[in-house]
């Protein structure tokens, strides 16, 4: 029977590397690699701008001429997030299309005069006020503005809030 020392390979001593040396190396680099990334989004996330006072710019998005929404009408805005209703008196208001359960997004249903939210079945009526639960709490909205008959929304500033209110809807003059 042989020695077993005897019957390993011999390593030469000329600098050149072997396979199991190389890919041992690559791996210790790739392991360096992804803790330095591992610590680069740890910091990111310590140091984010959420921990920074917000610019006190808005992002208007126009919505269009105040005649060109009939009362008791809901119009979509999937680019802003949002649905526009004026309502029977004439008021405005933007909701938010996010249900306020789950966050899944809803949709008006023309002929019943609600929105409907398909995950849970929720529902809201025009005003955003919660008509069937699981939903807690009123649609969020975000402030209208209305300027030389322009309907203006402000996406920027999405306002939560637990019932409706009158003095959350803008009226033309």
């Amino acid at each position: 029977m042989k020695n077993r020392k005897n019957s390993l390979p011999e390593t030469s001593n000329s600098g050149t590397l072997s396979r199991r040396d190389f890919f041992g190396t690559v791996w210790k680099g790739l392991g360096v690699l992804a803790a330095l990334e591992s610590l680069g989004m740890l910091s990111a996330y310590i140091f984010s701008a959420k921990n920074k006072q917000a610019p006190l710019t808005k992002l208007m998005q126009d919505a269009g001429p105040v005649d060109s929404f009939a009362p008791g009408s809901v119009t979509a805005f999937m680019g802003g997030r949002f649905y526009l209703a004026r309502l029977q008196d004439g008021g405005f208001i933007a909701l938010s299309l996010r249900c306020t359960h789950l966050g899944c997004s809803i949709s008006w249903e023309e002929n019943r005069k609600r929105f409907i939210c398909p995950c849970h079945s929720s529902a809201f009526d025009i005003n955003g006020e919660v008509l069937n639960p699981p939903a807690a709490r009123a649609l969020s909205y975000y402030p209208v503005l209305i300027e030389n008959e322009i309907v203006k929304v402000d996406i920027g500033t999405l306002k939560e809030r637990n019932s409706f209110r009158k003095d959350q809807l803008v009226y033309a003059q």
